[in-house]
């Protein structure tokens, strides 16, 4: 016979743990989360389900309209473009440029945001006064001019694209970074440790870190949506990837000749592109909704 516990252990789930189960009860949110999941899973293997070549010249199949049109090709199911090839293959394979390199992006300023933040955070005095008016007025510059001015000095090229926009995206971090662990340094609970004569680094990594985290997760998911609509931009302009790579600016930039002839060229990617930033944003809004119901109860 099953012996009872009759012990009851309260269990006390982190703070991830508390905003996902907030999150989920939000029907928008998750099924923008599904969507996002989607764009990820395309991000990762798209190279490898494209159903034709990417590069590849077709010269007797030049833009071809999509499936649904009466001269369509089921064979290109999104039709062709101006050289014959796949505008389906090359939309799953932009996603690894346009969205999928935003995470890199992202990533690189959330961990140099998130160290400069934590010691502005625990340092006081000159330093930390200089660091938050530099950053009050890099914040006050339009991020996309400020990567402009960067590319201009860098030249153009993917990879600068990428440094660029990583660069006028860590100040975001360094605040919201800053203000997070300034805000629980007011907390009680971070007394204890210091008190036992732990030091202030180790207070950050075991006390204030995890209780930041999810301020720092619906940050960057913002940061991703303006990096997407950055990657975008300065490839439309022509200072992003070149040509013959199937980035989702640049090829709505290289299609609006054809928009009158084949306006699929240029929709698709549009559409790609908004689909994208949509899906980004209700998901960041999501979990700040969650985090606010948190803080609320």
């Amino acid at each position: 016979m099953a012996r009872e516990n009759i012990y009851q252990e309260e269990e006390f789930p982190s703070p991830i743990k508390q905003l996902w189960y907030t999150f989920k009860n939000t029907p928008v949110a998750i099924i923008a989360f599904g969507c996002y999941l989607f764009l990820v899973f395309f991000s990762v293997f798209g190279s490898f389900i494209t159903p034709h070549d990417i590069v590849e010249n077709n010269l007797d199949k030049l833009l071809v309209p999509p499936a649904w049109n009466d001269d369509g090709d089921v064979s290109y199911l999104l039709g062709t473009d101006d050289l014959g090839r796949d505008m389906l293959s090359r939309l799953i394979h932009g996603t690894s440029l346009t969205f999928g390199l935003s995470f890199v992006v992202v990533f690189f300023a959330l961990a140099i945001g998130g160290i400069i933040g934590s010691i502005s955070a625990i340092n006081r005095g000159i330093k930390a006064s200089f660091l938050n008016h530099f950053l009050d007025v890099i914040l006050s510059i339009p991020s996309l001019l400020l990567a402009i001015i960067i590319v201009a000095i860098l030249g153009p090229g993917l990879g600068n694209v990428l440094w660029a926009i990583a660069l006028v995206s860590i100040p975001q971090f360094v605040h919201v970074t800053r203000n997070a662990i300034k805000e629980e340094q007011k907390k009680g609970y971070v007394l204890i440790p210091i008190l036992d004569g732990a030091s202030e680094t180790r207070v950050l990594i075991t006390s204030i870190y995890p209780n930041i985290i999810d301020k720092v997760i619906i940050q960057a998911t913002l940061a991703q949506s303006a990096a997407i609509l950055d990657i975008a931009a300065l490839g439309f302009l022509g200072l992003g990837a070149p040509i013959p790579m199937p980035e989702w600016g640049s090829m709505l930039a290289n299609s609006l000749d054809l928009f009158y002839i084949a306006p699929w060229t240029s929709y698709l990617p549009g559409l790609a592109i908004l689909f994208t930033v949509i899906v980004t944003n209700l998901v960041g809004e999501g979990l700040r909704h969650s985090l606010k119901i948190q803080k609320d109860r």
